[in-house]
């Protein structure tokens, strides 16, 4: 059976553009690889952590934070600052150049993370910063002030209720 010139050319053009779809996922999926690593982790990496795509977890250390625009440099540690083991915990210098400014979230002892490389420096050059809220959230330390556990009690009790007008 003979093939004929046009559906040796459609074939030829399906075959390019297939190959051009894989190689393109196959370089997109080496590309955007970043492996997720804790600050102590980081350090066990040896050489491999300066030629890796990585995202870094850590606290913000309180007055560490020096913004000037989109850039940031910032001390990230291992604990939250008022942990016991904060004062034993590593530390890792963060600069941030990015395209946008840190959130809003991104405050002394936030969690952080941030995605880059990690210079020869012993510094990390993120290119992505992400912050959860501080520890606002956490549970209240004993001895603090705790606020009405039902909010609504205070108006079920007499002394509370507010006179209305009679019709």
């Amino acid at each position: 059976m003979k093939i004929s010139p046009n559906t040796l050319r459609i074939g030829i053009a399906v075959a390019i553009v297939m190959g051009t779809i894989v190689w393109l996922a196959l370089s997109g999926i080496g590309a955007s690889k970043s492996y997720y690593v804790t600050i102590p982790e980081l350090g066990a990496m040896g050489d491999k952590a300066y030629h890796s795509q990585l995202r870094v977890e850590g606290f913000v250390q309180p007055g560490s934070i020096e913004q000037s625009g989109t850039h940031v440099s910032f001390v990230m540690n291992e604990f939250e600052s008022h942990t016991p083991k904060a004062a034993t915990g590593r530390l890792l210098t963060v600069n941030y150049k990015g395209s946008e400014p840190p959130p809003d979230t991104f405050k002394d002892d936030s969690q952080a993370l941030a995605e880059g490389t990690y210079g020869r420096d012993g510094v990390f050059h993120a290119t992505v910063l992400q912050a959860k809220c501080a520890s606002k959230y956490a549970p209240a330390q004993p001895g603090t002030a705790q606020p009405a556990a039902n909010p609504s009690a205070a108006a079920t009790h007499p002394a509370a209720a507010v006179p209305t007008a009679a019709n």
